[in-house]
């Protein structure tokens, strides 16, 4: 078995034990532990986090998807407005991508007005960002590979020909 087999059922689910994974790989326990650690320790692993459905908190949080556009100079790359705008802790994930923008940021706050203020007197003052273009998340179906609901809910209308 190799290092992306581990992976994969790391990814299904971060919560086996090192013994369940050995299990599922026909693999010793110690030799999965040594690939975990060795994931651990290149960096491939960064953590393990919990998918969260936030609409069942009492309290769901604000987020937002925010389009970037930025205009690069000669002595600033993608990589040092990158590392300016992933220090800032509302800012849960970040990318660099093709298309109509060149970043995509995804942030939580509080409230509209938290993450409203944030885009305003921190992102957007960053000198290189000529644009940015705040999209809130109104609902979520599917994060990280997992399906939020029943998967029953239809409330579409029943139509005979």
């Amino acid at each position: 078995m190799s290092r992306e087999d581990v992976l994969a059922v790391l990814n299904d689910n971060a919560r086996y034990s090192t013994e369940d994974i050995a299990r599922q790989l026909d693999m010793e326990p110690a030799a999965v532990q040594s690939t975990i650690d060795e994931l651990e320790e290149a960096g491939v692993i960064k953590g393990y986090k919990a998918v969260i459905d936030r609409s069942k908190l009492e309290e769901e949080p604000v987020r937002a998807a925010v389009e970037l556009n930025v205009t690069l100079d000669r002595e600033t790359s993608y990589d040092d407005i990158s590392s300016r705008l992933a220090q800032f802790p509302m800012v849960q994930s970040l990318h660099l991508v093709s298309g109509d923008f060149d970043f995509m940021m995804q942030v939580e706050g509080d409230s509209m007005r938290e993450v409203s203020q944030f885009i305003s007197n921190k992102v957007a003052p960053v000198p290189e960002i000529t644009q940015t273009v705040t999209h809130y998340v109104m609902d979520a179906y599917k994060e990280q590979g997992i399906t939020f609901g029943d998967g029953h809910d239809d409330d579409r209308l029943s139509i005979s020909p």
